[in-house]
Formats: structure tokens, sequence, C-alpha cells
């Protein structure tokens, strides 16, 4: 039997609802309709999965038993993690630190500032995930909703803890890292199940909560969105791991050897986001010898320059082609990260 987790991330310092003038708000604990935010949450999305994770920040002790209260209070079955100690920002963290100890082979990822999730909306997101890696809801202006998504656990847990090692934090890398992708259609395919589509309120401000403003639902692209690379990519993805450890670790000959085949293999399969961040990491460890070699006063030859202007042009081009097939498609969101990835290269290589 397949098993589902919902991971509810509640680790943000909600700095958008916080009012000088008071002391620190826990925004997981405001109360609409006389229930907090995490309740509501909880309770919403508890009758369609296994287990509740809720994810914390790992150094508020406070916070911690405030929602231990709630729990208790409200008799909810749900599970605390604390965050990795890690230094990626933002819900990355949280992400992983849920998808490590979930026992589950698919997880909802859903923030603690969504308390109108609809329990058929979820139901209907995990029905879609079967044979997907990712499958998170899209709006008609190309928009996602980036920490509203289901997630295959194992292949995404080895995306995620890449991703956190290099320290990349948008989450939107994760559908971008993804082999098989699922985007459905707010408007088309998931307005059946909440008409209104008040499941994707997300409450950020005081403001927020007066206004109760629904998304914008605008926009040309109305049918679900799928990606198809061509086969899976765990065993790449374990052998990148290695190698980015041996980078971190300064074992540079070596880090360099793994990923020049990890890029092979990635450009074998048309994978150009991996092959792009691939060629990054190339080039920083070619940056990290050169610094070896003006540290040790040895001359620096033009054949080491080169190489790390190569790469970067070539991590540069394999992000281009990934914004043409996000443009064809109208994903505007994960166009405009691969475009700042792409201009961040062309950066580098200039400098």
């Amino acid at each position: 039997m397949v098993k589902r987790a919902a991971l509810v991330l509640a680790g943000g310092k909600a700095c958008r609802f916080q009012n000088p003038y008071m002391g620190w708000q826990d925004k997981a604990l405001v109360l609409l309709e006389n229930k907090p935010f995490l309740v509501h949450v909880i309770e919403n999305v508890s009758s369609v999965v296994d287990e509740v994770i809720v994810c914390v920040n790992n150094n508020d002790k406070e916070r911690i038993e405030g929602y231990r209260r709630v729990f208790a209070e409200y008799r909810l079955s749900a599970k605390i993690v604390l965050d990795e100690s890690l230094e990626v920002g933002g819900p990355m963290r949280a992400i992983l630190s849920g998808l490590r100890v979930a026992n589950a082979d698919y997880c909802l990822i859903v923030p603690c500032d969504m308390p109108f999730i609809n329990a058929s909306v979820v139901e209907h997101l995990f029905s879609l995930s079967k044979g997907f890696d990712v499958v998170m809801p899209m709006w008609p202006n190309g928009r996602l909703e980036t920490l509203c998504m289901v997630l295959e656990r194992l292949g995404s847990l080895e995306i995620v803890q890449i991703l956190c090692q290099l320290k990349r934090s948008h989450v939107d890398d994760i559908p971008r890292a993804a082999a098989k992708v699922f985007l459905p259609s707010t408007v088309k395919t998931l307005k059946t199940f909440d008409p209104q589509l008040k499941s994707f309120i997300n409450i950020n401000s005081p403001e927020d909560l007066e206004k109760m403003s629904l998304r914008d639902t605008e926009g040309s692209i109305k049918e679900d969105v799928i990606f198809f690379r061509e086969k899976s990519l765990l065993t790449d993805l374990l052998y990148m791991r290695e190698a980015v450890k041996l980078y971190q670790e300064n074992h540079f000959v070596e880090a360099q050897e793994k990923f020049e085949t990890c890029k092979k293999q990635f450009e074998a399969c048309n994978n150009f986001f991996w092959t792009a961040l691939t060629c990054e990491c190339k080039a920083m460890v070619l940056l990290s010898q050169l610094q070896l070699q003006e540290n040790s006063n040895q001359q620096i030859g033009t054949q080491c320059n080169f190489k790390i202007l190569e790469t970067f042009v070539d991590a540069a081009n394999n992000y281009d082609n990934e914004t043409k097939i996000y443009d064809q498609k109208g994903c505007i969101r994960l166009f405009e990260r691969a475009l700042a990835d792409k201009i961040r290269c062309s950066q580098l290589q200039s400098n």
C-alpha cells in the first residue's frame, strides 16, 4: 500500500506578519475562526495522509513547546521535526528535514499559512503523482504553487540533499531538477475540487488575513503541463552527491573527475539543469585549484583560466537551453529562474 505524509512547514520568521510595537507573533498560531492556522492545516490534510510532520526551526524551543500544547488541546496526531542545521536558508532546509524522517512513498508539502487547504485537492494531487517525481500546481500566468506540492520521497530526497549541499535555496529548483514533473492547471484540473480555489489563499500578513484575496486566474496557460526527461536520475544523483562531497572536502582532482563523468551522463539524456549545475561545480573546482596556485606563488597558466571561462560558458548555454523549454510551455516562474542562472554564469565568465 502506498503511504502518504504531509510535511507542514512552520519554521519561518513570519517577518511580514510582525507589528513593531508588539512582541513576535507566530503566524502558525494566529487564530482564524477561533482556531490557529496550524490546526486548520493539520485537520484538513489528516484525512488523506498516514502521518503529519510539522517542520520547525531547530533553535526555537519555546515555539516547539507551544505547538505541543496546541496538539494536545486539539487532540491532533502530528510529529514535530527540527530543521536540519545547514547553511542553506528558506524552506529547502525544512523540506529536507521532513523528507528524511517521513515514513511514506509520497509527501505533500504545505505551509502553515494555507488554512483553507482542501482535502479533495490534496487527494487529487496525490492521485496525479503516480509515475511522477513532482506534482506542483500552476496558474494560467505561469506561476507555481512552490510550497504546495506532492513529491515522490526517495528521488526528491536525493535532489533536495544535493541542492542543499550546493546552498541553492529556491524551492522551484526541485521541478527543474526532477525527471518527471506534472504541473496541473489550477483553473482546469483543481478547480473541480475547489471551485473558488480557496486552498491556495496564502496569508503572509495581517492585511492578507483581512482581505482573504484569491489568486489571479488571468493568463493564457489553461492546460496541464508535463515534463518527461529521458530517464530516472537516482543513480546519477548519488554519483553527483559524492562529487560535491569530494569538492567540499578539498579533494579537487577526484571531484573534477567525478563531475566530468556526471556531466557526460546528464548530457546524454539532455538534462540541461543538471548539466549546467555540474558545469558550475567543475568551474568552482578549477577556481579553488587556481586559488591554491596563487597561495603557493606558483605560476598561473592561461590554460586553467581558459578552462574556467569555457566551463562557465557551457553552464550558461545549458541554462539557456532550459529557458527555451519553459518559454515554450509558458512556465514563467521556471523560465525566470533558469534565466537568472544563465545571467549569473555569463557574469562570472566575464569576471
